[in-house]
């Protein structure tokens, strides 16, 4: 069987991380490379700071230049987090016959919000006959996936709390003018009741796919925002704040179930938290029968927890149903330790 084809659609620092897993993985090549602006023309080698050592080399192109009919059995799509922003370029892949695997938050669960390009997306993928995927640490698995894991032990149910305290270090700028990180107080404040300040995005997908697996009706979503501020200066790989200066945001999300509150979500997230004696953590907790009371700490790293759950999601997707899919549809992620042919359904082909 040949090997699985990827292409790599973004070398930022989540991007370069799928590359560099991929590159220490058996049963798979990555045959093409997509960016913008200084990477074009480059070799994603020199561009992840890998050596090439005797592997096919692999220019970064454009998407044009690079995707063509049935070139490769998945694209890792790690560009955006709006469904609508990124929908043009899934769009491209599916007509093209390769299955995506997007790190786009909203594409967890493009449902909750984008409900009519969510029909379009499954239907172009079912028309072409591959699969599409959002999926990463959060939203994909620790404040949903996990969640509604762990609701498989109980009886009953009466409301759930999700609580992530992560860095944000190990993220790109993309994230960081996400989450304001460097901003003034006053900016970050004006950009919040504007709407424009974006902060953790996922809380409505996980919500939704929570109440959607236990078989809640949500009424509403509501979210808050308030910007975490340094008192020290602190410096991260793809950003910095100044005392003073917001180095975080923290956000809570509330999912209404026959009027009340049963899904909270609960995320303060900043750049260096050990610098001020913040303790990271999961925690799982579900009021029901029994009452759980999960609790991981020091954090998921965030960084490796999405690079992995990319990566880790590739024969899932391969091995799917044509359409669009979420992580409550697939079989659950596991670590790929040996070659990942093995894992494809021979039902399923990949490319030659």
């Amino acid at each position: 069987m040949q090997n699985v084809k990827v292409i790599i659609w973004g070398l930022g620092a989540m991007g370069s991380g799928m590359a560099k897993m991929l590159l220490d993985k058996k049963g798979v090549d990555i045959v093409g490379a997509i960016d913008i602006g200084a990477k074009l023309g480059k070799s994603m080698y020199e561009v992840i700071g890998v050596e090439k050592g005797d592997r096919q080399e692999v220019i970064v192109k454009t998407a044009e230049e690079t995707i063509t009919e049935k070139c490769a059995d998945v694209c890792l799509c790690v560009t955006d987090s709006y469904t609508e922003k990124a929908f043009e370029k899934f769009k491209f892949v599916l007509e093209k016959g390769i299955n995506i695997v997007s790190s786009a938050e909203e594409m967890a669960y493009p449902q909750a919000q984008s409900p009519e390009l969510a029909k379009e997306l499954d239907k172009i993928a079912k028309a072409n006959g591959v699969s599409i995927l959002g999926t990463g640490i959060n939203p994909g698995l620790v404040m949903d996936l996990l969640v509604v894991a762990m609701t498989g032990c109980c009886e009953s149910v009466d409301s759930i709390v999700s609580r992530r305290v992560n860095s944000l270090s190990p993220f790109g700028k993309t994230v960081m003018e996400e989450q304001g990180i460097g901003m003034e107080v006053e900016e970050f404040n004006k950009k919040v009741q504007a709407g424009t300040m974006a902060g953790h995005v996922g809380f409505p997908e996980s919500i939704q796919m929570i109440a959607d697996a236990i078989g809640w009706k949500v009424e509403k979503v509501e979210q808050s925002m308030e910007a975490i501020v340094t008192d020290v200066e602190r410096i991260a790989p793809y950003g910095s704040a100044k005392a003073g200066q917001v180095t975080g945001v923290d956000m809570k999300g509330f999912g209404y179930i026959d009027g009340k509150v049963k899904i909270e979500m609960d995320h303060p997230q900043q750049i260096e938290p050990e610098q001020v004696g913040v303790k990271t953590g999961d925690y799982v907790i579900i009021n029901g029968t029994p009452n759980i009371n999960m609790v991981n700490s020091p954090e998921i790293p965030g960084g490796i927890g999405t690079i992995a759950m990319c990566v880790n999601m590739i024969p899932q997707v391969i091995n799917a149903p044509a359409g669009l899919q979420t992580m409550i549809d697939l079989p659950v992620p596991r670590a790929i330790m040996g070659d990942m042919r093995d894992r494809i359904d021979p039902e399923r082909k990949i490319v030659k």
